[in-house]
Order: structure tokens, then C-alpha cells, then sequence
């Protein structure tokens, strides 16, 4: 998985196709749990690009979206909001593909 680089890739990447934004951290201990299963998550849904954002790294963009918990996930279709998945709580591999499953 691909990390954000910038705020301006973040605004390009969620007008262009079907892009899920995985919020996490390093020092989180639930988003280190779902890591193993993030590349069979990648190679199950190829028509979405997932990104990683680094919640320390984008609080502003993190607080402007009303992502408070992690991990949490974000997903747009070519600039449209389709879906987010945002808790605080530990997610496992099902209710993930059941979020992307769910999505427009």
C-alpha cells in the first residue's frame, strides 16, 4: 500500500477513480493488528487504489474529515464520498471486505 505524500496527491487521488484512504498510525497497536491482511485485501479489490495516511502526519486533514478514530477508512469515487468505515475499534479482515463489499 502506497503512502499520501502530500495534501495536493490526497485531493487528486480522491477525484480520480476508486481510492479507499487507510488512516492508521505506527504507534497504533489496532491498525498494526490489521496490517497482515491489508495486502490480500489489495490483491481481492484491484479496482481500488489504497492509500495509507498517517494520522500524526495529516491531524488537520484528519480533523477536517471527522476521522477521530483509527484505523479507520475512507472511500471516493471520482470525488464522491462513497463510504467510511470510522471507529476507534479493532477491525478484522471480514467487516473490512464487508465495508468495501457495501460500497456504491
Amino acid at each position: 500500500m502506497e503512502n499520501l505524500q502530500s495534501l495536493e496527491q490526497f485531493e487528486q487521488l480522491k477525484l480520480n477513480g476508486r481510492t479507499i484512504f487507510m488512516f492508521s498510525a505506527d504507534w497504533c497497536g489496532d491498525c498494526r493488528f490489521i496490517d497482515p491482511v491489508m495486502p490480500a485485501i489489495e490483491e481481492k479489490y484491484t479496482d481500488y487504489r489504497f492509500v495509507k495516511v498517517d494520522r500524526d502526519e495529516y491531524i488537520d486533514l484528519c480533523i477536517k474529515l471527522d476521522i477521530f478514530g483509527i484505523p479507520s477508512f475512507l472511500a471516493y469515487n471520482n470525488g464522491e464520498e462513497i463510504g467510511r468505515f470510522v471507529s476507534k475499534d479493532r477491525k478484522t479482515q471480514e467487516e473490512i471486505e464487508a465495508f468495501i463489499n457495501g460500497l456504491n
